[in-house]
């Protein structure tokens, strides 16, 4: 039980766990797992230790290319040291059952971390939350009075909840109503395909 005590003792840990499993053949340094899980740096030190421990992760040194370019117009590499998902965990399976493979929120939960963006009318998930990895879209926003900074920060969150980016849309009442009347590409694609309606006050057939 030490392997299993080590590896749910914390909802911090949960997160980073879910970011390793998400991206398996990635490395990433201990900053990089701040800013993307929303940890604190001293929690983040202390579960990647937790988590070398158990087996999960372990220690990697790679050349990554950078966003600067050499004079030959190509992007400059740097050797970086962090943490990767280590393939041969002999539990790796049944732990993406269970940390890829299940919603981190519930359908109330994920409406109250809406409610200070707007009048919400219509929210849907798709994509990541059921499983669908091919989907356009892993949630759909329709409301007024939409704050987009807020919507924005919202998915932020819940991005270092589930552990990878999220593709969001979000438009106004009036908007989506008229992209839904004149068959819009992107809303087709999502209503027309596995989704869910976790708010729905505007009654679309």
């Amino acid at each position: 039980m030490d392997v299993l005590d080590r590896l749910f003792g914390s909802h911090a840990q949960v997160k980073i766990m879910r970011l390793f499993l998400f991206h398996p053949g990635e490395i990433y340094e201990p900053k990089d797992v701040v800013r993307l899980a929303r940890v604190d740096s001293k929690v983040v030190r202390r579960e990647l230790e937790n988590l070398s421990k158990a087996g999960l992760v372990q220690k990697k040194s790679a050349s990554k290319e950078t966003k600067v370019l050499n004079k030959n117009g190509k992007p400059k590499k740097k050797k970086v040291s962090g943490w990767m998902l280590n393939a041969d965990f002999p539990y790796l399976k049944p732990l993406q059952n269970i940390l890829v493979n299940v919603r981190p929120l519930s359908s109330g939960e994920l409406a109250k971390r809406f409610h200070g963006a707007g009048t919400i009318k219509f929210l849907v998930v798709s994509g990541v939350f059921l499983q669908q990895w091919e989907s356009r879209v892993d949630l759909l926003v329709v409301g007024d009075k939409l704050s987009e900074a807020r919507v924005h920060n919202v998915v932020k969150v819940l991005e270092s909840e589930v552990g990878r980016e999220l593709s969001y849309a979000s438009f106004s009442t009036q908007d989506f109503l008229y992209r839904l009347d004149v068959y819009d590409k992107l809303i087709r694609d999502i209503l027309d395909y596995p989704h869910e309606r976790i708010v729905d006050k505007l009654q679309i057939q």
